[in-house]
């Protein structure tokens, strides 16, 4: 396992993943599998169980959480939603076959926010949670003061099978077979299991993230224009959908919880 866990650090500080480059995939039509799995992210949700619906300038995400396997995540990005922090913010990172990323009312990727008066929460790791193509996943970095915040981002990986190194290398590391073969059919980023925090993953409008993940962006990833989140409603699975806020009222809270945040961020510093 330590052997694995090495070579992720190294292909995560490689890959960047608060500040690395755009690349991939773009344009093309991109056609999932169907996944036969016995793992948590690919089961349908049950009734009752908490949902996050994304309204974005592409369309419609759904995505189910885990608040007993990521209590703080879900708790965290839970309670930003009610309050509006997310609504009228942007995708700040998008790196097609990689990530789509938000999460900082400022736009910019360098601040975030918490319920906790701003200040960071822990890494939850299980081993129940994977960072398979469509897992919402909370961002962290080796800068602190932008890790354990607001920011999420979806794993838009590219349903490629896992290369014979990786699949030896995790096999010798000990990553379940169950683990190994939902990879091998759903694409993911194994590489990221030990060092973010997945918390939730998308049941409906993964075709949304691909078109977003197909948006022009700059050397940084940044979008050459804005990829808007209009809204982010917590809702449970069955439930009719609550009407979101708006998003004026929803930038409007972004982004005075922006000038909270960078006051946070000045004063850790």
């Amino acid at each position: 396992m330590r052997r694995f866990i090495a070579l992720a650090a190294a292909v995560v500080l490689a890959a960047g993943l608060l500040t690395g480059c755009g690349g991939g995939v773009v344009g093309s039509s991109i056609k999932r599998p169907q996944v036969e799995s016995e793992e948590l992210q690919f089961q349908t949700p049950a009734e009752g169980d908490p949902i996050a619906i994304f309204n974005t300038s592409a369309g419609e995400v759904r995505a189910v959480l885990y608040p007993d396997q990521a209590s703080m995540a879900v708790e965290n990005f839970t309670r930003l939603a009610q309050e509006g922090y997310y609504n009228g913010t942007s995708f700040h990172r998008i790196v097609s076959g990689f990530v789509v990323q938000g999460g900082d009312a400022s736009g910019s990727g360098t601040t975030g926010s918490t319920i906790w008066n701003n200040n960071p929460y822990p890494k939850e790791i299980s081993d129940q949670l994977h960072h398979y193509s469509g897992a919402l996943c909370a961002a962290f970095s080796p800068d602190e003061n932008v890790s354990g915040l607001s920011q999420f981002y979806f794993v838009q990986s590219l349903p490629e099978k896992l290369d014979d190194s990786l699949r030896t290398q995790m096999e010798q590391a000990g990553v379940r077979t169950e683990v190994i073969e939902a990879y091998d059919t759903a694409g993911g980023l194994p590489y990221l299991d030990y060092t973010d925090t997945v918390f939730g993953q998308i049941y409906e409008g993964m075709d949304v993230v691909d078109t977003l993940a197909q948006s022009e962006v700059d050397e940084n990833g940044k979008p050459v224009e804005d990829v808007l989140l209009n809204s982010v409603t917590i809702s449970t699975y069955g439930a009719a959908d609550p009407a979101p806020a708006s998003g004026s009222e929803g930038a409007s809270s972004s982004a005075s919880q922006t000038s909270s945040a960078a006051q946070s961020t000045s004063q850790t510093e």
